[in-house]
């Protein structure tokens, strides 16, 4: 499980840094710094710095292999960012869906696509166990 005492770093390019920073907050994240070149945010408990780097924006995004995200432990929790994304009309790469139905790590997941078309994927597992 996780350590309170870390926080993951991820570093994503970005095309726009007010667009980032709009996107991001409507997301829930809290703005931690900006600078120049990048802006940093809070991104449940963990350290996202979308970096200006416009000639690196992938302009076919797929999900797989690359995506980051959030796994939610807290069904309510899960389900205010869903609300809050939908509220603030945030884009949709995946809309809300089921994956391994009827297995142990069934859960539910919606993938996100920021404006530099980075995907961000939430979910939720029924069984906790099935987190790691």
């Amino acid at each position: 499980m996780r350590e309170s005492n870390k926080v993951f770093h991820l570093a994503i390019p970005c095309k726009d840094l007010d667009e980032t920073a709009d996107y991001y907050q409507k997301l829930g994240c809290q703005l931690a710094r900006r600078y120049d070149d990048r802006v940093t945010f809070n991104f449940f408990g963990d350290q996202v710095v979308c970096h200006l780097s416009p000639e690196n924006i992938d302009e076919k995004p797929s999900m797989y292999p690359r995506h980051f995200g959030v796994t939610f432990t807290d069904k309510e929790e899960f389900d205010r960012l869903l609300d809050a994304a939908t509220g603030n009309k945030l884009p949709f790469f995946q809309e809300l869906m089921t994956r391994f139905k009827g297995k142990q790590e069934e859960h539910i997941t919606f993938f996100l696509i920021d404006p530099a078309n980075n995907l961000l994927e939430f979910k939720y597992y029924h069984d906790v166990t099935m987190v790691y």
